[in-house]
């Protein structure tokens, strides 16, 4: 399934980029993120605690951020299960200045297995895109609150 998007931030592309790689922050912004860390560098174990009906449950996963090609963009690989199946996938994701702000852009491809297959790439699709965009919003309101981040 294929998964496409941008989100519009009111600070400056480094900034953005900091905050995209700092294990923190993604903690506190990823929804029903329990723990986050760093196996290794650029790798990272995560445990989360989804309260939506449809893919309701505990999951625990990994992703990796391959490729960065820091401030621009960099690729996610990434992967988890728990009780009601799997998920699994990558992208792209892309930032740029736009104004006075950035633009983040995301291209990617998942699978879904087990219980969740069942429950059809339109619903997963809005599923993931209502998390997308909280988490999103959770990494703007990260950003306000640190303008100062590196400077």
């Amino acid at each position: 399934m294929k998964i496409d998007g941008t989100y519009a931030f009111k600070a400056p592309q480094d900034k953005v980029w900091e905050i995209f790689n700092t294990v923190e922050y993604l903690q506190e912004a990823l929804p029903g993120c329990e723990k986050l860390e760093e196996v290794e560098p650029g790798k990272y174990d995560v445990y989360l605690k989804i309260g939506i009906s449809a893919v309701k449950g505990k999951y625990k996963g990994k992703f990796e951020i391959a490729d960065p090609r820091p401030p621009n963009s960099y690729k996610l690989i990434g992967e988890g299960k728990g009780l009601p199946g799997f998920v699994k996938g990558e992208a792209l994701i892309e930032l740029s200045t736009e104004g006075e702000g950035t633009l983040l852009a995301y291209h990617g491809d998942m699978q879904v297995g087990g219980l969740l297959a069942g429950i059809g790439q339109r619903m997963i699709g809005g599923i993931s895109k209502m998390m997308l965009e909280q988490f999103f919003k959770s990494i703007e309101k990260i950003v306000n609150q640190k303008g100062n981040i590196g400077g």
